[in-house]
Order: structure tokens, then sequence, then C-alpha cells
């Protein structure tokens, strides 16, 4: 049952991602409900699911069939006739299909519902079934500690801890699943992973449009709230968490904890010495004139709303004490690219630093996006009779045969839900302490006005995130690919 069917998630992502898992005989029996305010007839709610999955309009019976499978319920979610007529709906489907009473509920739409859906979903009947139940639930989760911990003892009513599936559409792409594999299936990294060899860590989410019209959302959440807290630490829990004793659900997620657990908290005195925040003013976008953020619809003129955020963290245990994890995150940035850079220290003794070129760091680059793949710089001789030594790579690309066999990351992540794996969605205590981490740095920043539009509109942000590492005698490394001859 996907409640916000009609909702532009709904349309993009998890229609496309449920056909892709239909074509490769994925999905077993099933049916789905689409649940939504509007009035609609079953007909013209499987016409929307056929025209976001095939917007050509070819004929095609592969998709009829699988359209043919959708049913919708208009819905009022604080009503409990409406909870009841939707049970009604669900039981006949479980009959008709032989479902054995399994149902997944996803909730795709404003989270101020959440709590209220899944109280009803308890209280009007729809989780007592023969089969599992699950809740699979968008970010964000809580604006705060306290507003999470609210609607999760919301959830908690209806829902065990086992059954909640809290969406992170981060941790459903390739080479972010990829970082544990790097790590450790290769003998040549997780020796050398720890503050013995490692330098510094940068994590950067770069985005070209603005908040376009989420202007409402943005001004109550901001990069902090929207990227941060989730997305961006997540990231981070997967780079620095220790080798698990196996890889199962539980393992992993007691790992990722540990490294919340260490993170650094940050007094209020010193959240400005480790975070930088900005705002993008307006600018030039592929030769075209982009406004302000303050000058986009629903965004006050006077706004103190940060599109941008670049911290340092630092994680307070034996294998990563002194070394810095950067990260970064932007709207109306220079171009758009997730990429994990992982430099390791230099050398002891540059035999080539009286040479022509100086020995280069070496790096391990995680690209995640919009290109996936991975790059390892390393030094090697120039050619010709010198010894001189120049930065070469070794990459591999997903690209080709594999690019187009890669699953969109709601595909991958329905399916893991399906399937019952928990792994790669976020536990509650993860949540929390990621809340715990991020509130005091907001609230600081709340409480401080700051002199905004700080960084033009096509640019990497302010210049004050360059200074966060020259203070460290580090830099950031670029987001486009990095040129080896001048890197």
């Amino acid at each position: 049952m996907i409640f916000g069917a009609t909702g532009d998630l709904a349309k993009r992502k998890l229609f496309p991602s449920l056909y892709n898992l239909f074509k490769k005989e994925q999905l077993g029996r099933f049916a789905v409900i689409g649940v939504a305010r509007r009035t609609l007839t079953n007909e013209e709610f499987q016409n929307n699911v056929k025209q976001s999955v095939n917007p050509d309009g070819a004929e095609n019976s592969e998709i009829d069939e699988f359209a043919s499978r959708f049913y919708y319920h208009s819905h009022d979610v604080t009503d409990s006739n409406s909870y009841a007529a939707l049970n009604r709906l669900a039981t006949e489907m479980d009959s008709h299909y032989g479902l054995k009473g399994n149902r997944i509920f996803y909730l795709a739409m404003a989270p101020e519902f959440f709590g209220t859906i899944a109280e009803h979903l308890k209280l009007d009947g729809l989780t007592e079934t023969q089969g599992f139940k699950r809740l699979v639930i968008e970010k964000p989760f809580g604006h705060d500690l306290d507003s999470a911990k609210v609607l999760n003892n919301q959830i908690r009513t209806a829902f065990s801890e086992d059954e909640i599936y809290r969406i992170d559409h981060y941790l459903g792409k390739e080479m972010v699943q990829n970082i544990e594999v790097i790590r450790f299936a290769n003998a040549i990294f997780e020796p050398l992973w720890n503050n013995r060899f490692i330098s510094n860590i940068q994590v950067t989410s770069s985005e070209v449009l603005g908040v376009e019209e989420r202007g409402r959302y943005y001004e109550k959440s901001g990069a902090l709230r929207d990227m941060v807290q989730n997305h961006m630490l997540q990231m981070v829990a997967l780079l620095a968490m220790e080798p698990p004793i196996r890889l199962t659900t539980d393992e992993v997620r007691s790992e990722k904890v540990r490294v919340f657990r260490a993170l650094r908290p940050i007094k209020d005195s010193d959240v400005n010495q480790y975070f930088v925040r900005g705002q993008y003013g307006k600018g030039k976008i592929q030769d075209l004139e982009v406004p302000a953020y303050n000058q986009e619809e629903m965004v006050s003129p006077e706004s103190n709303t940060e599109t941008f955020v670049a911290g340092r963290l630092m994680i307070d245990n034996f294998r990563w004490a002194g070394v810095p994890f950067y990260i970064r995150t932007g709207k109306r940035m220079a171009a758009k690219s997730t990429k994990i850079v992982v430099q390791f220290k230099d050398i002891p003794m540059d035999l080539y630093n009286k040479q022509e070129g100086s020995v280069n760091p070496n790096l391990l680059v995680i690209h995640i996006q919009p290109e996936e793949g991975i790059t390892l710089y390393f030094n090697a001789k120039r050619s010709g009779q010198s010894l001189n030594s120049t930065p070469v790579k070794l990459s591999y690309a997903n690209k080709g045969i594999d690019g187009l066999n890669t699953p969109e990351a709601y595909e991958k992540l329905l399916y893991d839900c399906l399937r019952g794996d928990a792994t790669n969605f976020t536990h509650w205590d993860e949540v929390a302490l990621s809340w715990s981490f991020v509130d005091n740095i907001s609230a600081v920043w709340e409480n401080e006005k700051e002199s905004f539009p700080n960084y033009e509109s096509g640019t990497m942000g302010p210049k004050a995130a360059d200074e966060l590492l020259e203070k460290d005698g580090f830099f950031w490394w670029p987001v486009t690919d990095l040129d080896v001859e001048t890197c």
C-alpha cells in the first residue's frame, strides 16, 4: 500500500522501480493499493502508472499486465472509516492474489502524517494479518531529536523496530554499497584503513539545482537537516566502521552505531570552528542567470537558512584518532557530483622532491554520482631518461554493460524490503545519534544571524569552506575528474 500514490515520488521513483522488479520476476505474487486524498477510479490510477513507466505511450502487454495489479483507494488519513474500507480492499487482494496476508505500508507523503497513519493502521486492524507487516518511511524522520523521539514512539505502537524500514536512498546507491566491499574484500586497503596511513577523508555531495519548488520545505530544513543528518553521516559511518563479524543486518548496523557514538561532540563555542554554512546568491549556471536563494518562491527575503554546509568531523576511537573527515554539501554549485576522496599520508622521505615535479599523495576516489566507479591515483616514473615521477591512475568505471544493469537505488531498497533485509535502512539508534550530533549545530546557527548570501551560484561554496581545510594544511580535491598532470 503506497500512501501518497498520486505524488511525485511515487510517479518518478516507486512505480518505475516496481516495474523493473516485475520485469525481472522479483515481485512474485503481488498487488498494489494506491492511497491518496484525490478521487480517482482504478482505471485512471492504472493509466497514471502506465504513463509513469512508459511515457511514450507505446502499446506493451507486459506494462498492461503490471498495471492491472494496481488499485486505488481515496483516503482520509484521520478517518477510521476510511481505514476500515482500505482494510476490506486489502483483504480482497490477499484472497484474490494469494498473498498470505503479507503487507508493506509505504508512506510516501508529508512526514507530519507518519505517526497518525501508523497509529490508525494499528487501531483500525490493518496490521492484524497472518503474514508479515512492514512500514517504509521516507526522510525526514523528525525535525530534531525530540520530534524524532515522538514520531518513533507513535510508530512503535504499531510496528516493532525490525518491521520499520527508514529509507535513506543514498544507501541504495551502487557505489555507496560498494564502500564495504572495497574496504573488507581487498587486502591492499583494509590494513591501511586507519590513522597510520590516511591523512584525511573528504565526502562531497554537490548539486547544480537550487531549491526549485521546495522553498517552503527547505526553509524549515536547510542543508544541515536535509543532507548532513542522514546522507552525509551515513557515508561517513560506512567509511569509518569496524569490520563486522558477519554481514548481517544487526552486525552492520551495530558497527555504524559505534561510529556515531565516537563522533566528537561539538560545543556551542566551537561550532563555527568545525562547521561552515553558506547560502547561494545569484549567478550563472550553464550560461543561464539564476536567482539567489532568498529570491526563490516561498523563501523569506531575510532567510537565515543554509543551502551549503561544510564540516570537519573527528571520530575519537583507536582507528581514527587525529584523522579529519571533511564533508560538504550544497545547492547551486559548480557541478553535480557525489564523491569520496581518501587521501593517504605522504611517504616519510620524498626522494623525488628535488626532481622536476614532486611526488603527489596517493588518493582513492569513490565516484558515487553521476558517474560510478573507483579511481586509484599513484606515482610512477615519467617516460624518458630521468627518474622524475608523474601521477597516474587506475580506474574502474561502472559504465557500458555494467551501467545499463545498475539498479536504481529505490529498486534495490524496495527489493531488500520485500526480502526482509533491513541492512541498508537506518536503525533508530542511528537516527537518534545523528540528530543528537546535528541538533547542537543547528541550535547555534538558528540563534546567530549570518551574512547571506555568501557564495555565488555556480561556484563550490563560500571561501570559509576552503579555509576550514587550509587550517589543517589540506585543500578540497575537485569534484570533477582530477587532472593527473596538474594535481
